[in-house]
């Protein structure tokens, strides 16, 4: 196990999912943020099924910066309730993985 963690969120456009990006590598929370272009979700939200275009976001920043990653992120996020999750990293190139703690 390393201290490594990726962070996936989406967002509704391209526009949010590089604003996002671009202030959480700004800021230090994150090493780096990949956006993959849109997909589709499907979900159920306040009793209806939605299917939406979504960009998702993979963050890639450690375990000292995720409090204040996802407190920023709610901060930022246009959603009411969006996606925050972090996926520990098990193990990996060790030059990258020091290079993701900064």
């Amino acid at each position: 196990m390393t201290d490594g963690l990726v962070v996936m969120t989406t967002a509704p456009d391209e526009a949010v999912a590089e604003s996002l990006a671009e202030a959480l590598v700004h800021e230090g929370l994150a090493a780096c943020v990949h956006i993959l272009p849109a997909g589709r979700s499907v979900y159920r939200w306040q009793g209806a099924v939605h299917k939406e275009a979504e960009w998702t976001l993979l963050i890639k920043t450690d375990h000292v910066r995720f409090v204040p990653l996802r407190t920023r992120l709610l901060v930022l996020h246009p959603y009411e309730v969006p996606e925050i999750l972090a996926l520990p990293v098990e193990d990996g190139n060790p030059a990258y993985l020091a290079w993701l703690k900064g």
